[in-house]
């Protein structure tokens, strides 16, 4: 099979990853970049290689025959460019978070389903093997009945006027990875996210910028019920997650490298239970190997026609969750 020919467009921080996610895809082959900023484009493409290196990418997107685009840009930038791209047939990575608020990400979402090619958003610790693993297991227990989610840093400047204009508020451009995790794990099927019916959501920001504090409880479809805890200005970046089904507890650490703590109990003649922790191993070969991540799924997408797992319809749920929290919406949500 040919390599189908990729291009990025942006090449800051958040584009390293998917670059090195495009050079470990044999499927894949680096066409094009794309950067407005001299030193960055130039450091790029000395890098990682690109066939041609542009600091327009619409001239790229004219003068390149592409197969895939990455646009790993700030949100304030992104909904243009992936219209844009998704207008040309192309099939587009988009990065999180899918633009300013929900109502960019439902014309974007309007624009993927109008094209050819498909969409998918970088929402990535869905494609984390350890994350697909242990939901896995909890399928095989019935299903979720709780998720939490834990999503601290120290102070950034996220929050503040320094960057309003191209970044939304923590929650939405940052935290907004741990949101979605709680509707991945708490998701009935394998390849559907729990959408959320409820929150009761409580905002109390500390006194500096940035310090954006909120605590959230969640109901999903699923009916499982999540519990979400993101807090800036705090004393470190931690980012923890759980999930719970009947008998079986899985405690993921997430603050670097993957690790997953796992406890299942077995039922007495007297009907409790008691609880030990598994020390074997997670089975990742039956999720695609410890080497599987979203650029993979999004290939086997392409080539086999079928539907990323984090579309930009579904991105939707995502970001009106996360609009919610912010705002300590208390109720049902829709």
């Amino acid at each position: 099979m040919d390599q189908l020919k990729a291009a990025v467009i942006g090449c800051g921080g958040h584009a390293q990853s998917h670059f090195r996610m495009i050079a470990d895809e044999p499927r894949l082959h680096l066409a094009a970049i794309a950067e407005m900023d001299e030193g960055r484009l130039r450091k790029a493409k000395s890098k990682y290689r690109p066939d041609h290196a542009f600091d327009d990418y619409q001239e790229m997107i004219e003068a390149v025959d592409l197969d895939v685009v990455y646009v790993v840009t700030l949100p304030g930038h992104l909904m243009p460019i992936v219209i844009t791209c998704l207008e040309e047939g192309l099939n587009v990575s988009v990065e999180k978070s899918p633009g300013m608020n929900s109502e960019d990400t439902e014309m974007m979402a309007e624009a993927a389903r109008d094209a050819s090619g498909k969409a998918i958003v970088s929402f990535n610790r869905r494609y984390f093997p350890e994350v697909l693993a242990v939901r896995r297991l909890v399928s095989e227990h019935g299903g979720a009945v709780h998720v939490g989610a834990t999503y601290n840093k120290p102070l950034t400047t996220l929050g503040t006027l320094a960057t309003a204009d191209l970044n939304p508020d923590p929650i939405i451009s940052d935290a907004i990875h741990h949101v979605d995790l709680l509707r991945w794990l708490a998701g009935a099927k394998e390849d559907r996210a729990a959408i959320p019916v409820a929150v009761h959501s409580e905002v109390q920001d500390g006194e500096r910028p940035g310090a954006h504090r909120q605590n959230a409880t969640i109901r999903f479809d699923s009916g499982a019920i999540g519990v979400l805890m993101s807090h800036y200005g705090v004393g470190s970046r931690i980012q923890r997650a759980e999930v719970h089904s009947d008998d079986l507890s899985a405690y993921l650490e997430m603050t670097q490298k993957p690790h997953v703590e796992l406890y299942t109990a077995t039922e007495a003649e007297d009907g409790t239970t008691t609880g030990k922790q598994v020390k074997s191993g997670l089975d990742l070969k039956a999720v695609g190997g410890p080497r599987f991540n979203e650029t993979a799924h999004f290939v086997d997408c392409i080539i086999n026609d079928y539907e990323p797992w984090s579309t930009l319809d579904d991105a939707v749920y995502t970001m009106r969750l996360c609009e919610a929290i912010r705002r300590g919406h208390k109720g049902d949500i829709t």
